[in-house]
């Protein structure tokens, strides 16, 4: 719904604004906004106090999800682009590929979505237009995913045309990285069975590096990112030969 990203949008930007506010910016009644903000709230992606709508804080998807919302949404928005009603497709955990997942089943028909992530399957429950295909195996409950050699079996069962993945840093020699073995394993068998391989990421992601190596910058195919991305990152994504998309 346009005006709900609307809101989280504001409410980014701002940290913390108030109900008054938000119904003058967005021209509806302060009665709305509260049913707006409730939905938001009982989805996690942000809190009320006293009248105002509050930016969570802290470390979960939930909290990730909200952050540079507008952002993200751009991105999931693009990726999209790429996808066919009717495809399947992998898509692995994180707070952008919930959100393409939630483009897919908002401008797509009949896609099947193949996913390891127990809170993209729940994010986008409410939808009839996309079918959702939970993959088993060790449960992570910080981060909602399964992970483990039950998953990446499954995984060997699909070949698709797209893996859209989430990183949390780069490095020059690691290439793209995460912060746990277990999920960066997962995305190794999601490329073995993909003919493509797409970074979905904000640009800060650029400036940290994770522990743990997720790909070899030769094994990405494509990169949609935001036009914050340094000249510098943009030059070596470039020289790899791989697909740059800047939103």
């Amino acid at each position: 719904m346009q005006r709900l990203d609307e809101i989280l949008k504001l409410v980014s930007e701002f940290e913390k604004i108030d109900v008054n506010s938000l119904s003058e910016k967005l021209q509806v009644s302060k009665v709305t906004i509260r049913k707006d903000l409730d939905k938001l709230e009982s989805k996690g992606l942000l809190h009320r106090e006293h009248g105002y709508a509050v930016l969570n804080s802290g470390d979960d998807i939930n909290v990730r999800l909200s952050f540079q919302y507008d952002t993200k949404k751009r991105i999931a928005r693009e990726a999209a682009k790429l996808i066919k009603d009717n495809d399947t497709i992998l898509i692995e955990s994180g707070s952008t590929c919930a959100l393409l997942a939630e483009e897919i089943c908002q401008t797509k028909k009949n896609v099947k979505i193949v996913t390891n992530s127990y809170f993209i399957a729940d994010y986008i429950q409410e939808y009839d237009s996309c079918k959702i295909i939970l993959l088993g195996g060790e449960f992570q409950k910080e981060s909602r995913v399964t992970v483990g050699p039950l998953l990446k079996e499954l995984i060997r069962s699909f070949r698709v045309p797209f893996a859209f993945v989430g990183v949390d840093g780069y490095d020059d020699e690691l290439g793209f990285t995460g912060k746990d073995m277990m999920r960066s394993e997962v995305v190794q068998a999601m490329s073995d069975v993909s003919k493509e391989v797409i970074v979905l990421t904000d640009s800060s992601k650029f400036e940290k590096c994770g522990t743990v190596r997720r790909f070899a910058l030769s094994q990405v195919s494509r990169v949609i990112t935001d036009k914050n991305l340094s000249q510098e990152a943009k030059e070596k994504l470039e020289n790899s030969q791989t697909i740059l998309t800047l939103v």
